[in-house]
C-alpha cells in the first residue's frame, strides 16, 4: 500500500483545519491535474502502521479538532479501496466525531453503479463526497473545495438519510 503525502496542518482542503492524505496512483489521468505525481501506483511512500497513528494523533493535536481530508491520486480506484477504507475506518473507530471529505475523479453515480463493498463502506463512513473528474475547460478557481464547475459537493450524511 502506498500513499503520496500527509499533510498534518492543512487549511486549503476543506473549512478549517485538516490533515489531508493524498493516495498514490490515479487511472483517471485529466489533463490539468495539480497532482500528477500521484499518478504513478508504483509512486510515493510505503503506507505503514506509523503513518496510520500519525494521522489518528494528528487529527487532534494540539488540542485542536481536524478534519480527515483524503485526496490522491484516486483513494476510490480498486488499487485505494483498502487503503482509503482502512484509514477512515482506523480513525472513525477512535474519532468518530471526525468530519471525513474524500475528493474523487469518479461521480457518485458511477460510484454507486459499481457496487463495491469497500467503497460502499466508504461512503457509509465519510461525511462529504467531492466527485467528478477535473475538466480543465470547466476551471474556476472561485469555487470552494473543488477545481472545475461539474465538480460537486455531496453531504453523504443527506444521501443516506433518503
Amino acid at each position: 500500500m502506498r500513499y503520496a503525502e500527509l499533510k498534518l496542518n492543512d487549511v486549503a482542503n476543506a473549512p478549517g483545519i485538516a490533515v489531508s492524505f493524498y493516495t498514490q496512483g490515479c487511472p483517471h489521468h485529466c489533463p490539468g491535474c495539480f497532482n500528477p505525481e500521484t499518478w504513478d501506483f508504483d509512486g510515493g511512500k510505503e503506507f505503514s502502521y506509523e503513518t496510520l497513528e500519525q494521522i489518528i494523533t494528528g487529527l487532534t493535536a494540539n488540542g485542536i479538532k481536524r478534519s480527515l481530508c483524503i485526496l490522491g491520486g484516486e483513494p476510490l480506484c480498486e488499487n485505494n479501496e483498502f487503503l482509503t477504507n482502512l484509514v477512515i475506518s482506523s480513525v472513525k473507530q477512535k474519532l468518530p466525531e471526525v468530519k471525513v471529505y474524500i475528493w474523487t475523479g469518479y461521480t457518485y453515480e458511477e460510484l454507486i453503479k459499481k457496487n463495491s463493498p469497500k467503497v460502499n463502506q466508504i461512503l457509509h463512513m465519510a461525511d462529504y463526497l467531492i466527485d467528478g473528474p477535473y475538466i480543465e475547460a470547466l476551471r474556476d478557481i472561485t469555487l470552494k473545495m473543488r477545481g472545475s464547475s461539474n465538480q460537486r459537493i455531496i453531504n453523504l450524511r443527506e444521501v443516506d438519510k433518503g
